[in-house]
């Protein structure tokens, strides 16, 4: 079983967010490029990762793991000396669950659908969201009293909402409270997020470059 860390990534997808987590684990890991423009994510063999063909994607222990929350649900708990998740047995356990599956089920597909323009639901009911101006205000009362999500102690539920957060705002499809904007500039601070966002885009580069 190898205690190899990989991770199928491309700096234009949810890649990225398991990329800032894996800087904040700091355990050593190795990316694997998906070229989209060559169709590396619909190949037999990518498709054996993940059959849905999609990024991000981690194989750890022989064991591949799908869908950014839970990659970084699943690193927090497979390091714990990275002290990125409340022990099992903590009650902030689960406010950390609850926040990060929020990010998930309520916060992404509301933002892509305002992103997209998509008409809002006859029945808001039947959204797992519901409505976009509920998830945004249950959103600010998740990361307003600050620092983090979890008070003082930072966590992935920070990570997985974090870029949620920010690519919102730089998709404008989240307004710019100045709650998100104090929290994001704390996140931004961090030196992970730093080396992530500098290495994407680095890759980001690469691959004009051979485009």
């Amino acid at each position: 079983m190898s205690e190899e860390i990989v991770l199928y990534y491309n700096p234009m997808s949810r890649a990225r967010i398991v990329h800032y987590m894996l800087e904040e684990v700091g355990k050593p890991y190795r990316m694997e490029l998906v070229r989209f423009d060559k169709g590396e994510h619909k190949t037999p063999a990518f498709l054996a990762v993940n059959p849905m063909g999609k990024l991000p994607a981690l194989v750890h222990r022989g064991t591949a793991v799908t869908e950014a929350a839970a990659i970084c649900a699943y690193l927090a708990d497979a390091f714990p000396a990275a002290g990125l998740a409340p022990a099992l047995d903590s009650p902030e356990r689960g406010t950390y669950y609850r926040w990060m599956f929020f990010g998930a089920g309520c916060v992404e597909p509301a933002l892509m659908d305002r992103m997209l323009s998509r008409p809002a639901a006859d029945k808001p009911a039947a959204l797992g969201y519901g409505c976009y101006e509920d998830t945004m205000n249950a959103l600010e009362r998740a990361v307003k009293p600050g620092p983090f999500i979890l008070g003082d102690r930072f966590s992935a539920a920070d990570v997985y909402i974090g870029s949620q957060i920010g690519f919102g705002m730089m998709m404008k499809s989240l307004e710019p409270r100045p709650s998100f904007q104090a929290y994001m500039a704390r996140i931004t601070e961090r030196p992970a997020y730093k080396r992530a966002q500098d290495q994407g885009d680095k890759y980001v580069a690469q691959l004009k470059a051979t485009a």
